[in-house]
Protein backbone atom coordinates (compact mmCIF):
# COMPACT_ATOMS: atom_id res chain seq x y z
CA UNK A 1 0.00 0.00 0.00
CA UNK A 2 1.27 3.45 -0.73
CA UNK A 3 1.72 6.24 1.71
CA UNK A 4 1.65 9.02 -1.53
CA UNK A 5 -1.29 11.11 -0.95
CA UNK A 6 -2.19 13.52 -3.59
CA UNK A 7 -3.81 16.92 -2.66
CA UNK A 8 -6.38 17.05 -5.48
CA UNK A 9 -8.50 20.23 -5.71
CA UNK A 10 -9.83 20.11 -9.59
CA UNK A 11 -12.75 17.00 -11.33
CA UNK A 12 -10.47 16.76 -13.95
CA UNK A 13 -7.65 15.36 -12.41
CA UNK A 14 -10.06 13.35 -10.66
CA UNK A 15 -12.03 11.73 -12.81
CA UNK A 16 -9.04 9.73 -14.42
CA UNK A 17 -8.16 8.55 -11.03
CA UNK A 18 -8.66 4.86 -10.15
CA UNK A 19 -10.57 3.91 -6.69
CA UNK A 20 -9.77 0.89 -4.44
CA UNK A 21 -12.57 1.01 -2.17
CA UNK A 22 -15.36 3.74 -3.26
CA UNK A 23 -17.73 1.19 -4.40
CA UNK A 24 -17.66 -0.84 -1.42
CA UNK A 25 -17.92 2.65 0.45
CA UNK A 26 -21.22 3.29 -1.29
CA UNK A 27 -22.54 -0.15 -0.93
CA UNK A 28 -22.54 0.02 2.72
CA UNK A 29 -24.15 3.20 2.76
CA UNK A 30 -26.92 2.27 0.90
CA UNK A 31 -27.30 -0.89 2.72
CA UNK A 32 -27.83 0.89 6.26
CA UNK A 33 -30.19 3.49 5.19
CA UNK A 34 -32.07 0.40 3.36
CA UNK A 35 -32.02 -1.42 6.97
CA UNK A 36 -32.43 1.91 9.03
CA UNK A 37 -35.49 2.81 6.87
CA UNK A 38 -37.42 -0.33 6.98
CA UNK A 39 -36.42 -1.58 10.50
CA UNK A 40 -36.10 1.75 12.67
CA UNK A 41 -37.99 4.00 11.16
CA UNK A 42 -41.26 3.61 13.13
CA UNK A 43 -40.30 1.72 16.52
CA UNK A 44 -40.09 3.94 20.01
CA UNK A 45 -37.65 2.82 22.16
CA UNK A 46 -37.66 3.00 26.04
CA UNK A 47 -34.81 2.85 28.62
CA UNK A 48 -35.11 3.84 31.55
CA UNK A 49 -37.84 6.10 30.58
CA UNK A 50 -35.85 7.13 27.93
CA UNK A 51 -38.00 7.28 24.86
CA UNK A 52 -36.22 7.28 21.51
CA UNK A 53 -36.32 5.96 17.86
CA UNK A 54 -35.09 2.80 17.84
CA UNK A 55 -33.26 3.67 14.24
CA UNK A 56 -30.68 5.96 16.05
CA UNK A 57 -29.04 3.39 17.01
CA UNK A 58 -27.63 2.54 13.65
CA UNK A 59 -28.89 5.55 10.82
CA UNK A 60 -26.08 7.80 12.38
CA UNK A 61 -23.54 5.31 10.84
CA UNK A 62 -24.80 6.69 6.93
CA UNK A 63 -23.67 10.03 8.23
CA UNK A 64 -20.31 8.64 9.57
CA UNK A 65 -19.92 7.13 6.31
CA UNK A 66 -21.03 10.20 4.50
CA UNK A 67 -18.29 12.12 6.07
CA UNK A 68 -15.57 9.29 4.87
CA UNK A 69 -17.05 9.62 1.85
CA UNK A 70 -16.85 13.34 1.24
CA UNK A 71 -13.55 13.93 3.12
CA UNK A 72 -11.92 11.02 0.97
CA UNK A 73 -13.63 10.93 -2.61
CA UNK A 74 -15.06 14.92 -2.24
CA UNK A 75 -18.38 16.25 -2.73
CA UNK A 76 -18.99 15.34 -6.07
CA UNK A 77 -18.84 11.27 -5.69
CA UNK A 78 -20.74 11.83 -2.20
CA UNK A 79 -23.73 13.36 -3.95
CA UNK A 80 -23.79 10.09 -6.67
CA UNK A 81 -23.41 7.73 -2.82
CA UNK A 82 -26.69 10.00 -1.93
CA UNK A 83 -28.44 9.80 -4.61
CA UNK A 84 -27.89 5.69 -4.54
CA UNK A 85 -28.65 5.46 -0.79
CA UNK A 86 -32.06 7.66 -1.98
CA UNK A 87 -33.09 5.44 -4.45
CA UNK A 88 -32.40 2.03 -2.76
CA UNK A 89 -34.84 3.55 0.46
CA UNK A 90 -37.47 4.30 -1.94
CA UNK A 91 -37.44 1.15 -3.89
CA UNK A 92 -37.10 -1.64 -0.74
CA UNK A 93 -40.31 1.02 0.59
CA UNK A 94 -41.78 0.58 -2.44
CA UNK A 95 -41.32 -3.04 -2.86
CA UNK A 96 -42.22 -3.73 0.98
CA UNK A 97 -46.08 -1.63 -0.06
CA UNK A 98 -46.16 -3.78 -3.32
CA UNK A 99 -45.64 -7.09 -1.73
CA UNK A 100 -47.42 -6.31 1.97
CA UNK A 101 -50.86 -5.38 -0.47
CA UNK A 102 -51.05 -8.41 -2.37
CA UNK A 103 -53.39 -11.11 -1.90
CA UNK A 104 -51.99 -13.77 0.56
CA UNK A 105 -52.87 -17.35 0.09
CA UNK A 106 -54.93 -18.99 2.31
CA UNK A 107 -52.45 -21.63 3.34
CA UNK A 108 -49.62 -19.28 4.33
CA UNK A 109 -52.15 -16.79 6.33
CA UNK A 110 -52.44 -18.92 9.07
CA UNK A 111 -53.80 -17.66 12.37
CA UNK A 112 -50.59 -16.81 14.78
CA UNK A 113 -53.21 -16.46 17.94
CA UNK A 114 -55.41 -14.22 19.64
CA UNK A 115 -57.02 -13.44 15.75
CA UNK A 116 -53.89 -12.20 14.68
CA UNK A 117 -53.50 -13.63 11.07
CA UNK A 118 -49.72 -13.80 9.36
CA UNK A 119 -50.65 -11.69 6.95
CA UNK A 120 -51.68 -8.50 9.29
CA UNK A 121 -48.35 -9.34 11.23
CA UNK A 122 -46.89 -9.04 8.31
CA UNK A 123 -48.59 -5.59 7.29
CA UNK A 124 -47.46 -4.37 10.66
CA UNK A 125 -43.75 -4.72 10.00
CA UNK A 126 -43.66 -4.33 6.42
CA UNK A 127 -46.58 -2.19 5.25
CA UNK A 128 -45.08 1.29 6.17
CA UNK A 129 -47.78 4.14 5.55
CA UNK A 130 -47.49 6.45 2.71
CA UNK A 131 -46.54 9.34 4.67
CA UNK A 132 -43.75 7.89 6.44
CA UNK A 133 -41.93 6.48 3.22
CA UNK A 134 -42.38 9.71 1.93
CA UNK A 135 -40.89 12.07 5.22
CA UNK A 136 -38.32 8.87 5.43
CA UNK A 137 -37.02 9.32 1.67
CA UNK A 138 -37.36 13.80 1.88
CA UNK A 139 -35.29 13.29 5.09
CA UNK A 140 -32.40 11.33 4.50
CA UNK A 141 -32.37 12.93 1.09
CA UNK A 142 -32.42 16.10 2.43
CA UNK A 143 -29.77 15.26 5.74
CA UNK A 144 -27.52 13.22 3.44
CA UNK A 145 -27.09 16.79 1.32
CA UNK A 146 -26.42 18.77 3.76
CA UNK A 147 -24.12 17.05 5.74
CA UNK A 148 -22.06 16.56 2.52
CA UNK A 149 -22.07 20.26 1.32
CA UNK A 150 -21.09 21.55 4.98
CA UNK A 151 -18.53 18.81 5.26
CA UNK A 152 -16.82 19.71 1.75
CA UNK A 153 -17.12 23.36 2.51
CA UNK A 154 -15.51 23.28 5.89
CA UNK A 155 -12.61 21.35 4.61
CA UNK A 156 -11.60 23.90 2.21
CA UNK A 157 -12.04 26.86 4.60
CA UNK A 158 -9.51 25.19 7.20
CA UNK A 159 -7.45 24.31 4.70
CA UNK A 160 -8.07 20.45 5.63
CA UNK A 161 -7.41 21.11 9.38
CA UNK A 162 -9.29 19.52 12.31
CA UNK A 163 -10.99 16.72 10.97
CA UNK A 164 -13.43 16.24 14.16
CA UNK A 165 -14.67 19.92 13.77
CA UNK A 166 -15.82 18.98 10.21
CA UNK A 167 -17.25 15.48 11.17
CA UNK A 168 -19.41 16.61 14.49
CA UNK A 169 -19.96 20.46 12.58
CA UNK A 170 -21.68 18.96 9.24
CA UNK A 171 -23.36 16.13 11.77
CA UNK A 172 -25.15 18.84 13.93
CA UNK A 173 -26.72 20.73 10.32
CA UNK A 174 -27.39 17.27 8.57
CA UNK A 175 -29.22 15.35 11.30
CA UNK A 176 -30.83 18.65 12.29
CA UNK A 177 -32.30 18.63 8.74
CA UNK A 178 -33.42 14.96 8.87
CA UNK A 179 -34.81 15.83 11.75
CA UNK A 180 -37.12 18.29 11.30
CA UNK A 181 -38.76 16.81 8.24
CA UNK A 182 -39.03 13.47 9.02
CA UNK A 183 -41.05 13.32 12.52
CA UNK A 184 -43.62 16.10 11.88
CA UNK A 185 -43.76 14.96 8.23
CA UNK A 186 -44.15 10.96 9.65
CA UNK A 187 -46.08 11.33 13.10
CA UNK A 188 -47.54 14.48 13.61
CA UNK A 189 -51.48 13.62 14.32
CA UNK A 190 -50.18 10.29 14.77
CA UNK A 191 -48.32 10.64 17.79
CA UNK A 192 -49.22 13.35 20.64
CA UNK A 193 -47.07 16.21 20.20
CA UNK A 194 -45.06 15.76 23.20
CA UNK A 195 -44.30 12.76 22.08
CA UNK A 196 -43.04 13.34 19.26
CA UNK A 197 -41.24 16.60 20.15
CA UNK A 198 -39.64 14.09 22.80
CA UNK A 199 -37.98 11.39 20.30
CA UNK A 200 -37.14 14.30 17.78
CA UNK A 201 -34.58 16.21 20.28
CA UNK A 202 -33.76 12.80 21.90
CA UNK A 203 -32.92 11.56 18.83
CA UNK A 204 -31.37 14.47 17.26
CA UNK A 205 -29.02 14.50 20.23
CA UNK A 206 -28.24 10.86 20.01
CA UNK A 207 -27.27 10.88 16.89
CA UNK A 208 -24.57 14.18 17.01
CA UNK A 209 -23.56 12.36 20.03
CA UNK A 210 -23.10 9.21 18.58
CA UNK A 211 -21.26 10.71 16.06
CA UNK A 212 -18.51 12.45 18.66
CA UNK A 213 -18.08 9.12 19.70
CA UNK A 214 -17.09 7.60 16.56
CA UNK A 215 -14.64 10.56 15.56
CA UNK A 216 -11.65 7.89 16.65
CA UNK A 217 -12.55 5.60 14.47
CA UNK A 218 -13.38 8.08 11.62
CA UNK A 219 -10.45 9.38 11.75
CA UNK A 220 -8.93 5.75 11.60
CA UNK A 221 -11.09 5.15 8.52
CA UNK A 222 -10.14 8.38 6.51
CA UNK A 223 -6.74 7.85 7.21
CA UNK A 224 -6.63 4.11 5.85
CA UNK A 225 -8.90 5.22 2.68
CA UNK A 226 -6.57 8.31 2.01
CA UNK A 227 -3.83 6.34 2.12
CA UNK A 228 -5.15 3.35 0.14
CA UNK A 229 -6.73 5.28 -2.84
CA UNK A 230 -3.66 8.04 -2.32
CA UNK A 231 -6.08 11.35 -2.88
CA UNK A 232 -7.06 14.24 -0.66
CA UNK A 233 -9.73 15.77 -2.43
CA UNK A 234 -10.69 19.18 -2.23
CA UNK A 235 -13.44 21.11 -3.58
CA UNK A 236 -12.77 23.96 -4.90
CA UNK A 237 -14.22 24.23 -7.67
CA UNK A 238 -16.92 21.78 -7.46
CA UNK A 239 -20.54 22.58 -8.86
CA UNK A 240 -22.48 21.85 -5.19
CA UNK A 241 -26.23 21.48 -7.26
CA UNK A 242 -27.51 18.38 -5.48
CA UNK A 243 -29.70 18.01 -8.67
CA UNK A 244 -27.00 15.64 -11.11
CA UNK A 245 -25.09 12.60 -10.51
CA UNK A 246 -22.02 14.06 -12.34
CA UNK A 247 -18.79 12.91 -10.47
Amino acid sequence: MSDHIEKIDHAQALSAHRFRYYDFAMAATCVIIVCANIIGAGKVASVNGFAFGAGVLFFPLSYVLGDVMTEVYGYARARRVVWAGFASAAFAAGMAAVITAMPPAPGWNIDLGGGVTKQAAFALNFGQAPRIVFASCLAIWAGEFANAYVMARMKVASGGKHLWRRTIGSTVVGQAADSIIFYPLAFAGVWSTELLLTVMATNYALKVAWEALLTPVTYRVVGFLKRAEGVDVYDTDTDFTPFTIKS
